[in-house]
C-alpha cells in the first residue's frame, strides 16, 4: 500500500518534502506533481525503481526517460550546453519543456538515445517538485504518469492513488496541476527543432512549423 502525502502546492511543508526524499533515496517509485500534469520518478541510477516505472507505463527500455533537474547548473553538468543554448534555457526554465541536449559521461547510457548520445533535461515549474529535487540534491530519473491505453497525462492524486495504490510506494498530492503535456524541443541542431508541440509556448524558440 503506497503513502499518501497532501503537499500544499506553494509552500511544500519541509517535513514531508524531506520523507518524499528519503523515500526515493531508499528505492521508492513515486508519483509526484508537475506544471504537465503527474509524473513517476526515482532515483537517478536505480535500474529496479527504472523498472518498476517501466512496468507501470507498460513501455520498454527503447521508451526515453527523462531527466527532471532542479536548475541549470545540474542541467549543465548531465549535458552538454553551449552559449545559445544557454540562453534559451535561461529564458524558458522553469517551464513546460523537455530539452533535448547532448549528454554528459554522468547520464547512465540506458538513459540515452542508443545511436545519438542524447538525453531529455527539464526543470519544472512547480513548488512541490523543485522543493522535492532541491531536497535529494540530484535530478530524478522520470517520465509522465500516463497509464496503458490512455494518451492524457493524469491529474487527479485521489484517482491516481486509487489505480496505483500497489504499485508505488508514495503518492504526492500537491493539488491542481496542468492537463497539457511538456513541449519537446531538441537543442541539438544549429537551430531548435520542436518534437511535440504541449503546454510550452515555442514562441521564444522560432521555431517554423
Amino acid at each position: 500500500m503506497s503513502q499518501f502525502f497532501s503537499i500544499h502546492q506553494d509552500n511544500p511543508q519541509p517535513r514531508l518534502i524531506k520523507q518524499a526524499a528519503e523515500l526515493v533515496r531508499k528505492g521508492g517509485v513515486i508519483v509526484y506533481p508537475t506544471d504537465s500534469g503527474y509524473a513517476l520518478g526515482c532515483q537517478l541510477g536505480d535500474k529496479d525503481a527504472v523498472s518498476r516505472i517501466r512496468k507501470i507505463r507498460a513501455v520498454d527500455d527503447k521508451h526515453h526517460m527523462t531527466l527532471v533537474c532542479r536548475d541549470l547548473s545540474e542541467i549543465a553538468h548531465y549535458s552538454r550546453v553551449d552559449n545559445v543554448q544557454f540562453r534559451l534555457l535561461k529564458s524558458n526554465t522553469p517551464g513546460s519543456y523537455t530539452f533535448i541536449l547532448d549528454a554528459t559521461k554522468e547520464v547512465p547510457k540506458r538513459l540515452q538515445h542508443p545511436k545519438r548520445n542524447t538525453v531529455g533535461l527539464r526543470i519544472p515549474a512547480h513548488p512541490v517538485a523543485l522543493a522535492l529535487l532541491q531536497e535529494l540534491g540530484e535530478p530524478l530519473i522520470s517520465t509522465s504518469l500516463i497509464l496503458p491505453g490512455e494518451e492524457m497525462t493524469m491529474h487527479d492524486a485521489e484517482e491516481i492513488r486509487a489505480l496505483l495504490d500497489q504499485q508505488v510506494d508514495l503518492v504526492i498530492d500537491g493539488g491542481p496541476v496542468g492537463l497539457e503535456p511538456t513541449t519537446v524541443i531538441d537543442l541539438t541542431g544549429s537551430s531548435p527543432v520542436l518534437l511535440r508541440r504541449g503546454r510550452g509556448d515555442i514562441t521564444p524558440f522560432s521555431i517554423e512549423e
